[in-house]
């Protein structure tokens, strides 16, 4: 049960992330190559970061061609029909959040068959979630998710947070990725539809050199 459902996830991750790739592609008006590369590092991008971080090597889509098939599948659906949505956008960002929320958990779950340690494994998910788009936007001309206002690597934060916390309070692995995937998109979700951000960082004057002393 365990092993399918992690699979199912990862494969569903896989295709809702190079669906965003593509969406990107085509708000930049890219050819049919340029949909497939953007598909396929937003796809397998986060999760060949978290694999060789951890020494996991080939990574997985090396052992599993069949991901990089997957993506450049979606890519060429999406050339001929990612006109046909209102608001490419709108529907980029709620992907983007499913499948940030997918691979925060999964990535969560593989760093722990490697480090059973739960602080690795939370850093592992929110790599996992987020370096794809990261890739994504830098190759697409986008501003990255990083730069920008928005509720991003907090939302995956938090569901791999609560993924590694449900299992390490023996919470059932199906309650525990549930738990986890929900935790991350509606932090994600809520952020999207009201707007919110966390706080920046405010310029302030500088110290006098000598220490304020006169």
């Amino acid at each position: 049960m365990h092993a399918s459902l992690l699979i199912a996830l990862d494969w569903f991750g896989i295709v809702v992330f190079a669906a965003t790739g593509a969406l990107v592609a085509s708000r930049k008006e890219m050819d049919v190559f340029g949909f497939a590369l953007l598909a396929i590092v937003t796809g397998v991008g986060g999760g060949t970061v978290r694999d060789l971080l951890l020494g996991r090597l080939p990574v997985f889509w090396v052992q599993e061609p069949a991901y990089i098939l997957v993506c450049v599948i979606v890519a060429v659906i999406l050339f001929f029909t990612a006109h046909l949505p209102e608001s490419r956008y709108r529907l980029l960002l709620w992907f983007d959040a499913i499948g940030l929320s997918l691979f925060a958990v999964v990535g969560a779950d593989r760093a722990l068959d490697v480090v059973p340690n739960p602080v690795i494994a939370v850093v592992m998910g929110v790599v996992t979630a987020t370096f794809g788009g990261i890739i994504r936007d830098i190759l697409g001309g986008e501003v990255p998710v990083l730069l920008r206002k928005e509720i991003y690597v907090t939302a995956a934060l938090a569901g791999a947070g609560v993924y590694v916390g449900g299992q390490t309070l023996g919470l059932s692995e199906p309650n525990a990725l549930l738990a986890g995937f929900l935790s991350c998109f509606l932090v994600r979700g809520l952020a999207l539809w009201f707007g919110w951000s966390l706080p920046p960082y405010r310029a302030r004057p500088g110290r006098p050199q000598d220490g304020g002393r006169r």
